[in-house]
């Protein structure tokens, strides 16, 4: 807003000299536009020449249509109009029948006079700055590695590399013999640099299992550039770590969940600056990914204030949200991370994670187990449900250089996700896009329990390969309405840990705070303690608090009756089990 104050000022200053400023008005440089199409009426299409043998596949067994109507290309005639008429064409759209343009204003009005054009209309400008829309990188380097030497991992990211797949089932999928195979999985980020070479990808390369790439910055096939996020959210998918005797191939234990899936890699991204392209070039990569058979979609992206307001955060304001609800309207599963805004001033999820039908995943602490503070929050801006899951946002993963590193974000915890899905729909690929995108939340640990941090938390893979869990043989908490209070008591056989039993009420000063850096090194496999975990939701099921705690004692939690009003619900989940409290409405007067 400073910035916008400013440019406000400086207009002010600029009004004496208006009437020498018409000249350089009439020469107004080109801007953006985004030009509409009015049909497609006429134009020939077969789907079996266009669309590759998987995509062709991956429809027919969601029994969707052949071809709709978003598929066929732009009229040529009405393209060609538009191409004579423009300085630039940036991206011609089959899905939005829509061709985005630089024009001058002059060129924009002429457009708008042109046959088959339904509407012309500016790309909107936020800010004017141009800021790292992506999700911020890791901070903690883990490896060291030099020429042909092996890198070193230390013990602690060794068991880090167990526990971010051990926790969403790693061992349960491999008996099971799950891997990704079969399963297309296409990564949009800002460039794939080292992929062609690092060891950790050396199996992956041997069976040609990436099977395309494009870059549709520069329009050409070459992705090992630009920056290396790319590396490193493949690697939570498909890399592995060392473990064998040739420091060339990483055979070792596998980082991420679908190491057997095939992938399709598009550059979308610049590394250093964001412009308005970026969101083109995803939705070009979204229609080059369905083309191509892709079953999966990870956008380990996010554009939040540079671009956007808020409340434009409802998943059908921005082009990329509007994209991906395509996409998986298309039979894809579109899987993208949160963002890493919850410690700063926006603090929201960014887009395009805010559309209904795009799997928002947040970032969970490996130690806690526990919502990261970086990891932006729900709802959406029309008060939905996100993050949908959750997932480590610290991991260890590859770098360019044949290297591996522990890195943070919600960018690490997307692909854990989504290698966590391809296990899921390699298991029944009769699911649907859309069934597999509710049976992942149904996945979650707290179903059917959620808040805006933890979403419905980590997915499980017992949910899929063993049914849907059965809930505890009886509650492990009561509600306890008095005149003033509601309380929260723990039963006493739920309040039992190994080796003592929880008092009433502790006789402990209060936990400081959780196991820091200096705390005990990771478990090999997560087991994270039992926390309780509570919301305040009104009538409409939109929360207005909720929080996490350690449970230390029985009488766990007490919520003020005034803070709720007639038709609240409390809602408290507790070792698998859920229950909520509504407060009466008041008495008609």
């Amino acid at each position: 807003m400073r910035r916008l104050f400013f440019v406000a000022f400086l207009g002010t200053l600029a009004t004496g000299f208006a009437a020498r400023a018409q000249p350089a008005a009439a020469a107004a440089p080109p801007a953006r536009y985004w030009v509409s199409l009015a049909d497609k009426d006429g134009v020939a299409f077969d789907p079996n020449a266009y669309f590759s043998a998987p995509a062709r596949a991956r429809r027919a067994r969601q029994h969707l249509p052949a071809a709709e109507a978003t598929d066929r290309p732009v009229r040529p005639d009405y393209l060609a109009r538009v191409r004579a008429a423009v300085d630039t064409v940036t991206l011609v759209s089959r899905w939005f029948n829509a061709v985005a343009v630089r024009a001058t204003p002059a060129q924009a009005a002429a457009l708008r006079a042109l046959p088959g054009v339904r509407e012309v209309a500016a790309w909107p400008q936020r800010g004017g700055g141009v800021a790292a829309a992506r999700l911020r990188p890791g901070r903690t380097a883990a490896t060291r590695f030099a020429g042909d030497e092996p890198p070193y991992i230390s013990p602690d990211d060794y068991r880090l590399a167990h526990r971010q797949t051990a926790a969403l089932g790693a061992a349960a999928w491999a008996r099971a013999g799950l891997a990704g195979r079969g399963l297309r999985i296409a990564l949009f980020d800002v460039g794939f640099r080292g992929v062609e070479s690092h060891p950790a990808f050396a199996a992956l390369r041997a069976r040609h299992g990436i099977v395309a790439t494009h870059d549709f910055l520069a329009n050409g096939p070459n992705v090992y550039r630009g920056g290396s996020h790319g590396t490193e959210v493949l690697g939570c998918l498909a890399g592995r770590l060392p473990g064998g005797p040739d420091a060339a191939v990483a055979a070792g234990p596998a980082l991420g969940l679908a190491p057997a899936a095939e992938y399709l890699l598009a550059r979308t991204e610049r590394a250093l600056r964001e412009t308005l392209s970026e969101e083109e070039a995803w939705l070009a990569a979204a229609e080059w990914a369905d083309r191509e058979g892709a079953d999966i979609i990870n956008s380990s992206l996010a554009y939040t204030e540079q671009r956007y307001f808020p409340e434009e955060m409802d998943g059908r304001r921005s082009l990329v949200a509007r994209a991906a609800a395509l996409a998986a309207h298309k039979g894809m599963l579109v899987v993208c991370a949160a963002g890493n805004d919850g410690d700063t001033d926006w603090v929201r999820i960014g887009t395009p994670a805010d559309a209904d039908s795009v799997l928002a995943v947040g970032g969970l602490d490996p130690v806690t187990g526990l919502h990261l503070a970086f990891s932006s929050v729900g709802p959406s801006a029309d008060h939905r449900v996100k993050p949908d899951v959750s997932a480590f946002g610290i991991a260890l993963t590859t770098t360019p250089g044949g290297g591996y590193e522990r890195l943070e974000g919600t960018s690490f915890a997307a692909p854990l996700v989504a290698g966590f899905a391809a296990c899921a729909w390699q298991h029944n690929r009769r699911l649907t896009a859309a069934q597999l995108y509710g049976q992942l939340r149904a996945a979650g640990q707290l179903y059917p329990y959620f808040d805006y941090a933890h979403g419905y938390g980590a997915p499980r893979a017992a949910y899929f390969l063993d049914g849907p869990p059965a809930r505890p043989a009886g509650p492990t908490f009561d509600f306890v309405a008095g005149d003033s209070l509601v309380a929260v008591i723990i039963r006493p056989a739920a309040a039992v840990r190994p080796a003592e039993a929880l008092p009433l009420v502790a006789e402990l000063p209060e936990a400081s705070g959780g196991p820091g850096p200096g705390g005990p090194p990771l478990a090999p496999d997560p087991d994270f303690p039992a926390y309780i975990y509570w919301h305040l939701a009104d009538r409409r099921g939109v929360l207005r608090r909720y929080e996490v705690r350690a449970v230390a004692q029985r009488l766990v939690l007490q919520v003020p009756r005034r803070l709720l009003r007639g038709g609240d619900a409390l809602q408290v989940e507790f070792k698998g089990y859920t229950a909520t409290y509504t407060e009466p409405a008041a008495p008609a007067k």
